[in-house]
């Protein structure tokens, strides 16, 4: 149910803040990979036309693949150091292993941040990414591939989930750029590009160059379709 709050005063006046809460089910496809997820999610929409809104909610994906390239994840290797300007800076691969796992699955449960704007009343623009939580799923067998042998080893799903920026993130993370189409007043058709981060830890530090490393990243990019309905 949609419903208007009192107008909050900011430094420069007061505006008008409305309530909107939706849920989404969306099913993501890539190179033999993909996710289903489902969300809950509370907007604020902001101004008497309503065009801009900000919200937080709650997401439940689960992720599958075949034979996925897991590659080395903390950013004091992949970049060299950590602090908000390592998304600026290049890899340095001579610093960065490959864990190779045959059939990933990664369940997470996270709390994410949505930004939306209206173009008009049918068609909605947005973004949206997890933010911090938690993830679980079944140990796996995989194979270090930087090993001059070669090594298998198990691995399970990095537990705490967080976003910082770039490789400083921890965990597993969804975020997706989409559009929404409402058929009516309460369904809409979405699609869009979903990027979903996934983590697998080690049970030991099967990296040990330049430092012992446990901790796995697989970067995945793929197309979302989807059905949101306003609550």
């Amino acid at each position: 149910m949609k419903k208007i709050i009192p107008s909050i005063f900011l430094l420069f006046g007061s505006i008008s803040v409305w309530a909107q809460q939706y849920g989404d089910a969306t099913l993501a496809v890539g190179t033999s990979q993909g996710t289903f997820s489902i969300l809950y999610g509370h907007d604020w929409e902001f101004g008497d036309k309503k065009k801009f809104a900000v919200g937080l909610g709650g997401r439940f994906t689960s992720y599958f693949g075949s034979n996925q390239y897991y590659r080395t994840a903390p950013a004091e290797l992949t970049s060299g150091s950590t602090g908000p300007f390592v998304i600026f800076k290049p890899d340095i691969e001579a610093n960065i292993d490959t864990f190779l796992i045959m059939s990933p699955q990664v369940n997470s449960i996270n709390l994410l941040i949505n930004l939306r704007y209206v173009l008009n009343n049918r068609l909605h623009l947005g973004f949206n990414i997890d933010a911090i939580g938690f993830s679980f799923g079944s140990e796996k067998d995989g194979a270090y591939l930087n090993f001059p042998e070669g090594a298998v080893s198990t691995a399970k799903p990095t537990a705490f989930n967080i976003l910082l920026i770039s490789d400083n993130d921890g965990g597993s993370l969804n975020s997706e750029f989409y559009a929404r189409y409402f058929l009516n007043k309460k369904w809409a058709l979405k699609a869009g590009a979903q990027s979903c981060f996934t983590e697998y830890t080690t049970n030991t530090e099967v990296q040990q160059f330049p430092e012992p490393n446990d901790r796995f990243r697989n970067k995945s990019l793929m197309v979302a379709l989807g059905m949101s309905v306003r609550l």
